[in-house]
């Protein structure tokens, strides 16, 4: 009997892959724990909230956060997720040196249909183990937002000590920023 052997892969490895050429260009990954993940493809809700989403926030916090759609993130060294929306810290450089990591980013979003259980499970415990402060899921299934704030580690599970739903027709305001509030309204589809 011959035992399975998983190969899991650093950031740096995961690049060097890429360069070259082992990934279809037309196929999406993401490294999540070591792991070269297919991505999802998108249906078109996803795709009509994604839109409206970024550009609702690009509009809100222009000049004032860097409001990524669907780049690279980098964490803990083994993981590079593209969220469908980061907002994060204002930088020169527009983050050309290096992705974003944990410490400047103020809020993932997930947008999620088909993906919501691993979007609730496997992506919720990754970006509390890196510490990510905010982290909300567009819920496509349930038409509602959840917004997860304050990671904690209980033993080698992590997670959020607070959840909350938002309606499609609330507002809610966006952290690190109290004076703005995203109209969910504007951004369902």
């Amino acid at each position: 009997m011959v035992a399975e052997t998983r190969k899991k892969f650093t950031i740096a490895e995961y690049h060097r892959l890429g360069d070259l050429g082992f990934f279809d260009q037309s196929d999406r990954f993401e490294l999540i724990k070591g792991e070269i993940i297919t991505m999802a493809p998108k249906r078109t809700p996803h795709s009509v909230c994604n839109s409206l989403l970024f550009g609702e926030l690009y509009r809100l916090l222009y000049g004032r956060a860097n409001v990524r759609g669907q780049e690279p993130i980098s964490l803990l060294g083994n993981s590079e997720p593209e969220p469908d929306v980061v907002i994060a810290n204002k930088k020169d450089d527009n983050y050309l040196a290096a992705h974003p990591t944990a410490e400047d980013l103020i809020l993932v979003i997930e947008i999620s249909d088909s993906t919501l259980k691993y979007d609730r499970e496997t992506k919720r415990s990754l970006y509390a183990e890196a510490g990510i402060n905010h982290y909300w899921i567009i819920n496509l299934v349930d038409n509602h937002l959840e917004a997860y704030r304050d990671p904690f580690a209980n033993g080698g599970n992590y997670g959020y000590r607070h959840k909350s739903i938002v309606l499609a027709s609330e507002a809610i305001a966006i952290p690190e920023f109290p004076d703005l509030s995203l109209q969910l309204s504007s951004i369902f589809p």
